[in-house]
């Protein structure tokens, strides 16, 4: 295991310096889920939640949180989001919520494409909290990584 690049050699947190790293093109996937009662799908796809619609609403929120992940997370550099897309698919027993991020930049955007995911999934809790006491947010992560470099 490599050592970690957000501490210092006196211990203390720090921000990474990419500035000596080329511009590559990066894509991140993230993913995650979220069980829901049957009757609250049925109600989602209805479109007959109180709060709206959930599954647009939660695809924006997924889309605007990865635009805020420097300013969520303490030590994450500010990069420009080429492409956010968020994908809500339901299943049986709840949705999956699928985030892809991609830049141009010198650092990845894995942060990006979870936030995305995580805001997402709470968006659909909090919109769905009123009918459904038993949901249940599951297996945030990483599924995939790339970086390119640019030619």
């Amino acid at each position: 295991m490599k050592g970690l690049t957000h501490i210092g050699s006196d211990g203390r947190a720090k921000m990474v310096d990419v500035s000596a790293k080329p511009m590559s093109v990066r894509t991140a996937i993230a993913q995650g889920k979220i069980k829901l009662q049957h009757k609250t799908l049925g109600l989602i796809s209805k479109d007959q939640i109180a709060k709206g619609n959930v599954f647009a609403t939660a695809r924006l929120a997924g889309i605007l949180a990865a635009k805020q992940t420097a300013q969520l997370i303490p030590l994450c550099h500010t990069i420009p989001l080429s492409e956010v897309k968020v994908d809500i698919v339901p299943a049986r027993d709840g949705a999956e919520v699928t985030c892809t991020a991609r830049t141009v930049a010198q650092t990845g955007v894995e942060m990006e494409a979870l936030t995305g995911v995580a805001v997402a999934l709470l968006t659909i809790y909090d919109m769905c909290k009123a009918v459904d006491k038993k949901m249940q947010i599951t297996g945030v992560q990483l599924l995939k990584k790339t970086k390119t470099q640019r030619r």
